[in-house]
């Protein structure tokens, strides 16, 4: 029998996930509202399987309306986020919150009425309301608490596994699920006292829902195109405002601060971006470095072969320091032949090593086009010791720079030391 609830459990996850995925795919054909109204008609029943509705599976006792459907809800929250914006994720958020409010007010005012029974033996059940009721409003502060933490957290993980949006889903899908478990645990132990192993049942079915939620997610994020954001640290005012804000300006920034012949962002956008990830730098008392690279020389290559054997050779070195960035920092091109690294996290002893490996790349394959070595010069400053501002440390990493240049090219400075292959 465990096992029959067990593959009913898995089938029922299965059918759910599989089904408001397609809803919420074929959106802009079915209409938003299709999804929205799809995740917002099921929350009664949630709530009464959660109250009442519990099977036996192998691991303990759990309720499908809270482990499948909630989750389930929960997790579909999450992919809106992901594939659209702020501005519309909020609309189901507010819209659960306020509407489930409104069922539990008008079930309330229900009970002033007179009843007629018509069915003998059928008498209105009131306590049930009230019940009902407490549970809903309940699970409806949870839902809502619920809704902005899996987006929050979802945002914040992406400043560590920005590119692994699976495993982002699934830590999320755990975390917030474990919150709710214990906020929604306390509310049936108040009503029904429940025992505590409601608690950890319940939990572990919720983990396996994740689980394979997480499983289908994952199918579904290698047929289709998911636009995922990434994220700065910032302050969170009105969660919704400012996240939908930073989206749109994001998606601007996307479009129209790319340099157009390397492919990396420009100094428009450098100007937009470095301060605010300096700022939030310095409000976590950690230290953030820049560096400012030029080609050695590089003004003979246009004289000597032309500017178009020019453009090839900034392109060529833009895609070796994007792909030396990737992983730690963001580059620009700052103009010329000359380009920004910004590392935030990172103190001057690991900028000067992060500045010496870009070197090494470049002896090991960057060429001038007549097959000589391709060289640069490199300087490195670091907050807080050499300024707190953008524009400070951007002069200090530029002195440095030419300092390189005018004691023989080929060197990266630091801030109490030079470093020369």
């Amino acid at each position: 029998m465990e096992f029959i609830n067990l593959a009913l459990f898995l089938v029922e996850a299965v059918f759910y996930f599989s089904v408001m995925t397609c809803f919420l795919h074929f959106r802009n054909k079915l209409g938003l509202g299709v999804f929205l109204t799809a995740l917002g008609v099921m929350h009664f029943m949630e709530t009464y399987l959660a109250a009442v509705f519990y099977i036996q599976l192998p691991f303990g006792v759990a309720s499908p309306g809270s482990s499948i459907l909630f989750a389930g809800k929960l997790m579909m929250i999450l992919m809106l986020y992901m594939k659209e914006d702020a501005a519309i994720v909020r609309q189901p958020i507010y819209g659960l919150f306020l509407g489930n409010l409104l069922t539990v007010a008008i079930a309330q005012l229900v009970k002033f009425h007179h009843v007629s029974t018509l069915t003998p033996g059928q008498p209105i059940n009131t306590g049930f309301l009230d019940e009902m009721g407490i549970l809903m409003v309940w699970g409806t502060a949870f839902l809502y608490l619920d809704s902005i933490g899996i987006i929050l957290l979802y945002e914040k993980l992406g400043t560590f596994l920005r590119r692994r949006i699976v495993l982002r889903f699934a830590i999320c899908g755990a975390v917030i699920l474990t919150f709710d478990q214990a906020g929604f645990y306390a509310g049936l132990y108040y009503l029904y006292d429940a025992p505590a192993q409601v608690f950890f049942d319940g939990w572990q079915a919720k983990l396996l829902a994740v689980g394979l939620y997480t499983m289908m997610f994952a199918v579904y994020q290698n047929v289709t195109t998911t636009r995922a954001f990434s994220s700065n640290n910032r302050n969170v005012g009105d969660v919704f405002n400012d996240l939908t804000f930073r989206e749109r300006y994001e998606d601007l920034l996307s479009r129209s601060g790319v340099d157009v012949l390397t492919g990396v962002p420009d100094r428009a956008r450098m100007e937009a971006e470095i301060p605010k990830a300096l700022d939030a730098s310095l409000r976590d008392d950690t230290p953030a470095s820049l560096l400012i690279i030029d080609i050695d020389r590089f003004k003979s290559i246009n004289d000597s072969f032309g500017h178009l054997k020019g453009d090839e050779v900034l392109k060529a070195v833009a895609a070796v320091l994007s792909r030396k960035t990737e992983a730690f920092g963001r580059l620009y091109r700052f103009g010329g032949e000359e380009f920004v690294i910004f590392l935030p996290s990172t103190n001057h002893d690991k900028a000067m090593a992060f500045a010496r490996s870009v070197q090494s790349s470049f002896y090991e394959g960057v060429r001038r086009p007549d097959g000589t070595l391709l060289t640069l010069s490199i300087g490195v400053a670091t907050s807080q010791e050499d300024g707190l501002s953008f524009n400070t440390l951007l002069a200090q990493a530029d002195v440095r720079l030419y300092e390189a240049k005018n004691n023989g090219r080929d060197q990266v400075r630091g801030r109490y030391e030079v470093f020369q292959d």
